[in-house]
């Protein structure tokens, strides 16, 4: 069912004049209702105007890209960064990047739509089915067309459980051989050491080359992307046609994301207390899939999305990324959930399995 608001949803949604705890969507640290946060970004308008839509290779340019991507590039543990208007114009850039001669491209289950090249549905790609199957397609390639370099996409949160924190999938492909390109949307600021994602993680696999992308706009409540990866591979996506043309992310949003870090850790240790509370209280019921340290809890019951609602909770479900595929239904804790909200849904997920 599809409800139509009028305001942001915090921990509270509002439908036809009744009031839901809201557990769904993907504002896992609750900034974009936080009032210290927005006062932040408010500031930084003030300086920095609604929007710079000026390409980066202008001869005039703001030394907040520059400020922030070397940030950027330290919190998450890479040699440098790029940052562009979103994270699915990241995901764009990887795939037309590597969309020559030189490279092919292979989809990992569940991947997502942004790291598809543009006519990559057309021309029959699609994300192999299980990690066996993407595995044997590699080795295939790599004896047939050593010269051609596998570039591997994949979603590093990948909800039905087979990526983050394991990566057992992964570990089983000829890592040696290949690029890995992860977009890590779902965990940049909430997973890895400090909230700095999987780029760590991924590095340790040792792979031929990685780099990792994402939103800004989930965890960090701030709309942009970014690219993260050695020096040499962001200096060739800087000087592509691509980049060029495209507008670059509001510098406000990332001024913000420098002078919130403090509040960013703030709500991230708040998040992981809400985790910890739920995750206890749920860990028998074994209907609802959890992933390490991450606050989406998934399902696959159409049922209990009509008797959370019915008692007065809204989560995510709905067809994602088409009609086509399967519901995507999500019970999403966000950092501004208090332990009131915690205690009363978990009481009825408790109460809805047990009893059945």
């Amino acid at each position: 069912m599809e409800y139509i608001i009028n305001s942001f949803p915090g921990r509270e949604i509002e439908i036809d004049q009744k009031r839901y705890l809201y557990f769904g969507g993907t504002s896992y640290l609750g900034l974009q209702t936080d009032t210290e946060f927005k006062d932040l970004f408010i500031a930084n308008v003030k300086k920095y105007g609604t929007n710079y839509g000026a390409s980066r290779k202008s001869n005039v340019r703001l030394s907040i890209y520059d400020e922030a991507e070397h940030y950027l590039a330290g919190w998450i543990g890479s040699e440098a960064s790029l940052t562009l208007s979103s994270g699915y114009l990241a995901g764009q850039l990887l795939s037309d990047h590597f969309n020559t001669d030189k490279y092919n491209a292979f989809y990992a289950p569940n991947c997502h739509s942004a790291l598809f090249y543009s006519g990559a549905y057309r021309a029959g790609l699609t994300s192999y089915a299980s990690y066996p199957a993407l595995r044997m397609a590699l080795q295939q390639h790599l004896d047939v067309n050593p010269d051609i370099i596998p570039v591997v996409f994949l979603d590093s949160i990948d909800f039905s459980g087979a990526n983050y924190p394991i990566f057992e999938g992964l570990r089983s492909l000829p890592l040696n051989d290949i690029i890995i390109i992860a977009d890590d949307s779902h965990g940049i600021g909430v997973v890895g050491n400090g909230g700095a994602g999987v780029y760590a993680l991924l590095k340790e696999l040792n792979p031929k080359e990685l780099l990792v992308c994402c939103s800004l706009g989930k965890a960090l409540g701030l709309q942009g992307g970014a690219i993260f990866g050695t020096k040499k591979l962001v200096a060739a996506l800087k000087m592509t046609d691509f980049f060029a043309g495209a507008g670059p992310a509001a510098p406000a949003y990332l001024a913000t994301l420098i002078s919130a870090m403090d509040i960013i850790d703030e709500k991230r240790r708040l998040l992981k207390e809400n985790i910890c509370l739920f995750t206890n209280a749920i860990n028998e019921l074994r209907a609802i899939r959890k992933i390490a340290d991450h606050s989406a809890f998934c399902y696959s019951d159409g049922q209990l999305t009509t008797y959370l609602q019915e008692n007065a909770i809204i989560v995510t479900d709905f067809p994602y990324p088409s009609t086509a595929e399967n519901l995507t239904s999500r019970i999403v804790l966000s950092a501004v959930h208090e332990f009131r909200d915690i205690q009363f849904i978990t009481h009825l997920l408790r109460g809805y399995f047990l009893n059945k």
